[in-house]
């Protein structure tokens, strides 16, 4: 009973709330970020055939050779990254990967700097970790970040800056001389880079993915995260990864082996072998999602919202003020879902200090039909308000 009592109470998710909302009033859901266009039958195929004619048994605790090769081969056709093998560990989602990272690099007292505004796991991460977040704003309507603010948020007890590119839920990149940037000050302060890169499949515009793994001041002491969730649109899967030198990689695992040990045998199975498709596949496939980000934003632009640009993610997020309505973001949220019948989710629930409240981000991850009737709905709320 006292372990209860002194654990931390955990509030349950802006997402979880918005979508059971959407259920009971029967919204349309573009609060979170799931898909519902048809899934990949190639993946589909490929798990069918890895669960019948397969072992199901425990993998290897790092994850399957095939599926670690498949990664690393993937990131050397896709982003030109040289990446052994022996540098992957395979996790249960990429949220996991992040929590074994920052359990083995925060011990208690250890400092974090996060970005805001931030996935929302990273918080109660670092905060169960027993260390300190420290938050530097991203400033809108480009998202980025002071890095004058940033040195004022580093101290003698920081191990960690966690880092999100493209950003959830801002959309946005961080350029390689932002990186570099944050290459001297991590090897200044000697700072591990976390870089969340989970939609590094999903950048539009022909814009190249640039990691810390791409730059030599960062490879030793940065830890890339990637899931095949968000490559291959099958979030239920829960296969992630993170990517690091050797030294960092073991540490990630000695807490990977104590949070879920290994991931479904199956599954690691059918991403080894969707890792394997043409480049052109995962071209067309992200065409698929470019087309609901093209149309989402110009119907919000016709009906006389301001969009902000996003340039990866399945996400769009408009200006409230700019588009002429009140900068509370969950009141008006709140209003959309029960006057429209339109979820979606307010910036500031990615925020922890003086959160941002004049946004709301909506997943263009839909189908047509649906994108057409919720820029219907959303246009009528605009017209009315």
């Amino acid at each position: 009973m006292r372990a209860m009592q002194q654990a931390a109470p955990q509030k349950t998710t802006i997402f979880t709330r918005m979508s059971a909302l959407a259920d009971e009033l029967g919204a349309i859901n573009l609060g979170q970020g799931f898909p519902d266009l048809p899934e990949p039958p190639e993946l589909l195929d490929a798990a069918r055939r890895a669960l019948v004619d397969h072992p199901n048994q425990y993998p290897p605790m790092r994850g399957l050779p095939q599926l670690r090769s498949a990664i690393a081969d993937w990131y050397a056709r896709e982003q030109g990254l040289d990446v052994s093998p022996e540098e992957v560990v395979v996790t249960s989602g990429a949220t996991e990967a992040l929590a074994a990272s920052i359990f083995a690099f925060i011990s208690p007292g250890d400092e974090a700097v996060l970005f805001q505004p931030f996935y929302d796991a990273y918080l109660p991460l670092v905060e169960r970790a027993g260390g300190v977040a420290k938050t530097v704003n991203l400033v809108p309507p480009d998202w980025r970040s002071s890095f004058d603010a940033l040195e004022e948020a580093i101290t003698p007890k920081t191990r960690l800056i966690v880092l999100n590119t493209p950003n959830n839920p801002t959309g946005t990149l961080v350029p390689r001389e932002e990186l570099e940037r944050l290459a001297t000050l991590c090897e200044r302060h000697d700072i591990t880079l976390l870089c969340d890169e989970v939609w590094e499949a999903m950048i539009f515009n022909g814009t190249p993915h640039v990691s810390p793994l791409h730059l030599d001041s960062l490879r030793a002491r940065s830890i890339k995260i990637g899931s095949a969730g968000k490559i291959f649109s099958l979030t239920g899967w829960k296969i992630g990864w993170a990517v690091a030198a050797p030294p960092l990689a073991d540490a990630i695992a000695a807490q990977h082996q104590f949070l879920t040990f290994t991931t479904a045998t199956p599954l690691q199975r059918a991403v080894a072998e969707g890792l394997a498709l043409p480049i052109e596949w995962f071209a067309a496939h992200r065409a698929r999602y470019d087309a609901g980000r093209q149309f989402l934003a110009n119907g919000l632009e016709q009906a006389g919202y301001k969009v902000l640009p996003s340039a990866g993610t399945w996400f769009l997020s408009i200006d409230l003020a700019a588009s002429g309505l009140p900068a509370d973001d969950e009141a008006v949220a709140e209003r959309l879902i029960r006057e429209a019948g339109v979820a979606t989710i307010p910036v500031s629930a990615f925020c922890r200090d003086d959160p941002m409240r004049g946004y709301l981000r909506f997943c263009f991850a839909k189908q047509q039909s649906t994108l057409d009737e919720a820029v219907e709905r959303l246009a009528g709320f605009r017209a009315r308000n």
